[in-house]
């Protein structure tokens, strides 16, 4: 077995995470000088330059950023083998997860997994993008990402889409809808879709990164043409779209973890079709890791309560 000098390997692991090798000798509790001297035997060993040095400013190349995604990993196996074996594995846990599944479900379903496992200490990392399934980014993972080679994945939730408003402002549109005569009571079981296009559509940019894309697709779904007059307010994030709806400012598309009908009492779910959109969320884990206390108690607390909570 050909290896490189492996003294040589943490140091680079610390500098590249880093990106200081001030930080990196501070980190590992050695002088600069040396992890100097570590890097120089690596790239020689390698016959590759790892690193770029443009004055103060320090990056790694594309071979050195291949060499650090593929021994970081390595490293940290190693490091969790041998916490395993002493009796000391680590209870920290970092989850990453979309910002808004984190804010309007996780968090408020975390008192059950600290009654339930209070030696797991799960750390959150949000992101407004898909988290990139990696060791650096996290633990494991909420994504729709369907698969990757490596890891294993848990569905959590088919999304589904159906329109909200404030409980004021259902009153108001039923107290329109009857004076003009379209309904005949003033709390309808169902509500003809094509009647909400009278009033404002509040629509969620990020869902299918198009403007207006959320409320075109519902439609679609229940075979409706929305027409030019229709009134919209553009939002980038749910998160903001489901605030504006609260404040009375028109009707938004949400979808099962964003809205609780026990939690958002001055919202109210209307009585009309819902419709799938093309994401899939998954809980995700690198398989090699599938033996980790931590990782699969997390593991076993989210399935249980997206089941609980009725996403799955």
């Amino acid at each position: 077995m050909k290896l490189p000098p492996l003294n040589a390997l943490p140091a680079f692991e610390a500098v590249a995470r880093l990106n200081s090798f001030t930080k990196a000798a501070d980190e590992l509790n050695v002088s600069q000088s040396a992890i100097s001297h570590q890097i120089r035997a690596l790239e020689s060993y390698l016959g590759e330059d790892l690193f770029t040095r443009q004055g103060r400013k320090l990056s790694l190349t594309e071979e050195g950023q291949n060499y650090w995604e593929a021994i970081s990993s390595s490293l940290s196996q190693i490091e969790r083998a041998s916490e395993q074996l002493q009796g000391v594995a680590s209870s920290e846990i970092r989850l990453a997860l979309f910002s808004s599944f984190a804010v309007r479900w996780l968090i408020p379903n975390l008192p059950s997994l600290q009654r339930n496992h209070p030696e797991v200490d799960l750390q959150l990392e949000m992101k407004n993008d898909n988290p990139v399934l990696s060791d650096h980014t996290a633990d494991c993972f909420v994504t729709i990402q369907p698969e990757s080679k490596g890891y294993s994945m848990d569905l959590l939730y088919i999304e589904k889409l159906f329109p909200i408003c404030s409980r004021s402002y259902w009153n108001q549109m039923c107290d329109t809808l009857y004076q003009q005569g379209k309904i005949d009571t003033l709390t309808p079981a169902h509500l003809p879709a094509e009647l909400l296009f009278q009033f404002p559509l509040l629509s969620t940019i990020s869902i299918f990164d198009k403007p207006k894309q959320d409320w075109q697709r519902w439609a679609y779904a229940g075979r409706l043409s929305i027409p030019d007059t229709v009134r919209y307010q553009q939002f980038s994030h749910m998160l903001l779209t489901l605030e504006a709806a609260r404040h009375h400012q028109g009707i938004a598309l949400t979808n099962d973890y964003m809205y609780d009908p026990d939690r958002d009492s001055d919202l109210i779910r209307l009585p009309c079709h819902d419709f799938i959109t093309d994401d899939k969320f998954y809980f995700a884990f690198k398989t090699s890791r599938r033996n980790e206390p931590s990782i699969m108690k997390v593991r076993q607390w989210i399935q249980k309560t997206a089941r609980s909570t009725g996403l799955i």
